[in-house]
């Protein structure tokens, strides 16, 4: 019989960077070391380096020291979809090609026993197609989103959400002296858990969400019903994915190079203008952008993306594929990957924090 003992594991950090992708790539690295006496293979820029073929050996000196840092030590890249990969054609131009096999071929000459891929719903659908290929993929939920099911928070959510509540803390200074409306749009794609989650912790007005629809004449009542009471500000938190009425999602930009072409963006430019002309109350727009996912992490996320590291590289060297590590209530379990790619975790309108917000008397545009 074959020995089939896991002797060498790749790692790889995809989509978007991410508060606590260092600290994950730490725990895996020193429990590979330190309790199995595996090689780790850190993967540059995600898959597209394993497309590449750029990758360089990681040691216990190589990842100590990083647990604070925010990024990624070995990149990545939201481009590197192996399915719809972007090349170069024989006239100079970028077209999309299949270049799973070129990613197939790596793994195999690298003599990896098995792969922990990091990173959101993209990565994992990525990771579940590479397991069908014949590769042993073990997954790592990383998104400030949190919209992976199956695992009640991903790591980086917690640091984004503290990242927009003191943005929030800020906003409430400067809206009450000016007695202005201030919005503030935050990140979250189709899931509004961060606009939700540091709205509250906030203290937001409105909290306008993807997965509640609003109304104009509600939000407007709102603002008008706060100037009435003496309160003559408001802050309003909305989601990137917040679908305006009789627009739907706000989109900046398409790019054809990444799997899920659509950017979304401007709904909070959107959203001040038109409470501006309804209620003649000067508006300013904050967009929080890239800083959320910037910057060291939260204690939370560092131990949470710890333990999500040391459960990934105990489940590859115990050849349970096509995994991911999964937090459900205080433990780390593992859930097949097709489980967390299944659909989107979002925001339902009977969510405990939703019915909380509601009692305290935030408004979510839909009342």
């Amino acid at each position: 019989m074959a020995d089939e003992r896991v002797r060498r594991i790749g790692i790889l950090t995809g989509g978007g960077d991410c508060p606590g992708l260092n600290a994950v790539i730490r725990a895996v690295t020193k429990t590979a070391v330190l309790d199995y006496c595996v090689e780790v293979i850190g993967i540059e820029d995600g898959f597209e380096g394993l497309v590449e073929g750029h990758m360089r050996e990681l040691g216990y000196a190589d990842v100590s020291g990083i647990i604070t840092l925010g990024g990624t030590i070995l990149g990545t890249s939201n481009k590197g979809d192996p399915w719809h990969y972007p090349d170069t054609g024989p006239d100079g131009r970028t077209v999309i090609v299949n270049a799973s096999q070129r990613a197939l071929k790596n793994y195999r000459q690298w003599g990896l026993d098995a792969l922990i891929a990091i990173g959101g719903d993209g990565t994992m659908k990525i990771a579940d197609q590479f397991t069908a290929l014949g590769a042993n993929v073990v997954g790592v939920p990383k998104t400030i989103d949190n919209d992976l099911s199956g695992t009640d928070m991903t790591f980086g959510f917690d640091t984004a959400v503290s990242i927009a509540t003191e943005a929030i803390d800020r906003l409430h200074t400067t809206a009450s002296s000016h007695h202005r409306v201030m919005i503030l749009e935050v990140m979250g794609r189709y899931a509004g858990w961060i606009a939700l989650c540091s709205g509250v912790a906030g203290g937001a007005d409105i909290i306008l969400l993807p997965e509640i629809p609003f109304r104009w004449e509600s939000v407007c009542r709102k603002i008008r019903e706060r100037s009435t009471r003496g309160r003559r500000y408001s802050i309003v938190c909305v989601a990137e994915g917040a679908k305006c009425p009789d627009i739907g999602e706000v989109v900046k930009s398409y790019d054809n190079k990444r799997t899920d072409a659509k950017q979304l963006g401007g709904v909070g430019d959107l959203v001040a203008r038109t409470i501006a002309e309804l209620t003649e109350v000067e508006t300013r727009v904050t967009v929080l952008g890239h800083l959320q996912r910037g910057g060291s992490p939260t204690a939370l996320d560092r131990i949470l993306a710890t333990k999500y590291g040391v459960t990934a590289c105990r489940l590859a060297v115990e050849r349970k594929f096509g995994m991911m590590a999964a937090l459900q209530g205080q433990t780390i379990v593992p859930i097949p990957i097709k489980t967390a790619i299944a659909e989107l975790k979002t925001v339902t309108p009977d969510n405990q924090t939703v019915l909380a917000a509601r009692s305290v008397g935030t408004s979510f545009g839909d009342e």
